[in-house]
Formats: C-alpha cells, structure tokens, sequence
C-alpha cells in the first residue's frame, strides 16, 4: 500500500514531513557553521563577506536551477503515484543529465559574475574581495550540489525522505571537521570554509548517486547508458522554468534589499547576515510544509484522489501555524542569547536584535504563500503561482524599495517591505486555491 495516497493523512504527511525537515535542517547547516566559525574565528568583515551580497547570490544562481529542478520531482511523483514505470525511469534519466548541464552552465556564470554583482550591489571595499574569493569556491561545486539535489528530489518523489536526510547528515558532520581544520588549523579564513562546503557536496553527490542507482525495485538506472528524453525535458521545463524564475525574481528583490542593507555599513550588513542564519529556521520549517505537501498533492493527483489533496492542506495549514508560534516566540524571547553564538560585537547585536523582533511577528502572515503553493504545483500547475508570486512579492517590493525607500531611508522602511508583499501575496493564493482552477487537468 502506497501510505501517501492511501491511509490516514496527517501520519502521511508526518512521516513525510520530519525527515525532509531534519534533512533542510542539516543543509541549511553547511552555512550557518560556516558563519559561525568565520564570526568567531576570523572577524565580522569575514562574516560579512560570506553572509552579505555573497549569499543573496548565491540564492539566486543555485535558487534559479533548483526551481527547475522542482518541475522533474513533481514530474516523478505524479508518475508513481501513478504507477507509470516507462514514464518514471526516462523522467530519473533525463533529471539527472539536466542536472549535469545544468550545473555546468550555472558554475561557469557564478564564477564569471561574482565580482561583478558584488560591485553593483555596493558591497564595501573592506569585504569585496573576500566575498569574491568565497564565491569562486563556491560555486565550483555546483555540479556535485545539484546532483545531490536532483537524487534526493527523485527518492523523495517515490516517498523515500529518510535517505537523503541520511546522507546529509554524513555531509554536515564532514562540513564541521573540515571548516574547523581549515580556518583554525590551516588558517585559511574565507577559503577554508568554502572549500569545505565543496568538498562535502562531492562526498554527497557520490553517495546519492549510487543510492539511486541501486533503486532497482522502482527504476533500472545505468549510468553509462542514460538518454535524454526530449518530451519529457519539455514538461520539466514548463513547470520548472516558472518555479525558477519566481525564485530568481525573488532573490533579485533580496539583493536589491541586500544593497540597501549595505548602505547603512558594516555592523548592519554582519547583523543582517547573521538574521539571515536563524531567520531560516523559519523558512526551512515552512519550505518543508511545502515540499511535503506538492510530493503528497503530486501523488494523490496521479492516482485522482483530490478529495485527499484538500484535508492534506487545512492540515498542513494547521501544523504550520502550530510551529510558527513556536518560533516566533523563541526569535522574540531569545534572540539575544542566539546572536551571540555568533558574535559578541556590540554593535552587531543591537542591529541583527532589532531586525529579527521586527520581521518575526509576520511571518504568520507568509505560511499561506508557502502551504497554497505547494499544494497547486503538486497538482502540476506552475505557472499561476509564478505570476501570483511575481506581482505579489516581487513586483511590488521593488516598487516599494525604489519609491517609498528612498523618500524615508531608515532600516525599517528596508524591512516593511516583506510584511507588505507577504500580506498582498497571500490573499491572492488564497483567491486562487479556492477557486479550484488548480484542480482542472
């Protein structure tokens, strides 16, 4: 019996949940112990290179292939639930020779627009090239990155999310021996731990890699004879192209924000860099949701169990708000005592304090986005909720950071900016799923 299509939702959705959620934990690591070891061992102007314009982006170069790649586990999904074997073997063949080119294709423009974009996005002298140099590192893992990925978008679309969690657990311990060998042993500051974080993308693709291609009771994958279906790279690319460029539009309006972040210097820039570290405890946690819910909504739409899809997200929508609470709560008790695992600069904490118990009271206001999304592309349509989120979200911070911003330029006009798009951004979605448009195959 397939648990996901047949049987009690909510333990469905649970025993589907954690292990992603555990695993998005752990690969959220790879960074934050980056920041870490950088703020105490080598200074905040490091901190800053590594979590400044660095980081936006990198979010929009990795952020822009993994929305397409989004389109082939939904793909994957739909296909065992199902039960089309043909379908699903030439669907893991072509995902994974696409995350192959691909990540060829993005580590070629990472590495050539790195300083570039560093300098457009007036990120100061003092961490420009440090910034620079962690992002050629970097992004010189690009391909093994996006081949883990792509094995663990296919084993969760068969309903496997023990495993990839499995093998990033071995990659986040390996991430903390080396960044602790590197920077404190070798002294070798920024590049020390991008190294690192390279490295332990190798160790990953390797493992996961010959995970799948030893599935042999849901595909027969052989390695030296994989083709590339034309057909179906056209259905990745319909519903991945839009996932991905709703994520690139996105980040796009994070580094105009990360550009307005640097003008107020460098303590500002650190804190923001540091929010950004356990800020996404929030956004992991509710990302999860998401990607829970489009495997489950995937594979209940192939197999036409739509009634299924509907509970799993008032559900779903219910254990968000749950742990949202949790977290919104501890951000606005304990942020001092989580800022200072970071850094004991003064200055740095009074800005990152102030930003982080202003954003958290709205992030209630955000789970929608995430949760209505998800169930929708699990359905196979992408595109509604591109434009919605494109006009919603992007669209108007721009307009917001171009208009509003610079007639009153305070660190808080910066960050109303999210709760404004959140709020119009949801009650769109909200238009959308009940509509039942997303239903229609």
């Amino acid at each position: 019996m397939n648990a996901i299509t047949q049987g009690n939702i909510l333990k469905a959705l649970l025993r589907f949940f954690f292990p992603i959620l555990l695993g998005t934990f752990f690969q959220q690591l790879y960074n934050t112990v980056d920041a870490v070891i950088v703020g105490r061992f080598v200074g905040k102007e490091a901190l800053a290179a590594v979590g400044g314009s660095s980081a936006v982006f990198v979010q929009l170069i990795v952020g822009f292939f993994m929305g397409i790649t989004n389109g082939g586990g939904v793909i994957i999904s739909q296909c065992f639930g199902a039960k089309d074997s043909s379908s699903l073997e030439k669907t893991v063949q072509t995902s994974l020779l696409m995350s192959l080119a691909g990540g060829l294709v993005m580590t070629s423009i990472g590495i050539s627009l790195a300083r570039p974009i560093l300098s457009i996005t007036r990120c100061p002298e003092a961490v420009l090239d440090s910034s620079a140099r962690y992002l050629m590192i970097f992004f010189s893992g690009l391909v093994p990155m996006f081949i883990y990925n792509m094995c663990s978008g296919i084993l969760r679309g068969i309903g496997d999310s023990k495993t990839p969690l499995l093998i990033l657990i071995i990659g986040c311990f390996s991430n903390i021996i080396l960044d602790l060998a590197f920077v404190i042993l070798l002294d070798m500051g920024i590049a020390g731990v991008a190294s690192a974080t390279v490295l332990c993308q190798v160790e990953s693709a390797i493992i996961s890699i010959n995970v799948v291609q030893k599935r042999k009771d849901v595909f027969n994958l052989n390695l030296l004879k994989m083709s590339m279906d034309r057909k179906i790279l056209g259905r990745i690319m319909r519903l991945g192209i839009p996932s991905g460029l709703q994520g690139s539009l996105y980040v796009i309006s994070n580094l105009i924000i990360q550009t307005n972040i640097n003008f107020f210097g460098t303590d500002s820039i650190a804190g923001w860099a540091i929010y950004g570290k356990i800020d996404v405890i929030f956004w992991m946690t509710t990302a999860t949701f998401g990607i829970a819910l489009t495997t489950f909504s995937g594979q209940n739409f192939g197999a036409g169990q739509y009634d299924r899809i509907k509970k799993a997200t008032w559900i779903t929508l219910g254990l968000s708000l749950a742990s949202t609470s949790v977290i919104v709560f501890a951000f606005m008790n304990w942020s001092q005592g989580i800022y200072r695992l970071f850094t004991n600069d003064q200055e740095v904490l009074e800005k990152g304090i102030e930003m982080v118990r202003y954003l958290a009271p709205f992030y209630f206001v955000y789970i929608s986005i995430e949760i209505l999304s998800g169930t929708v592309r699990g359905a196979g349509k992408s595109l509604a909720p591109t434009l919605i989120t494109v006009f919603g979200v992007c669209a108007l911070r721009l307009l917001w950071l171009f208009i509003a911003v610079p007639a009153n330029q305070t660190m808080r006009m910066v960050l109303f900016s999210y709760p404004l798009t959140w709020t119009v951004t949801s009650l769109a979605f909200w238009v959308y799923f009940l509509s039942n448009r997303w239903l229609k195959k």
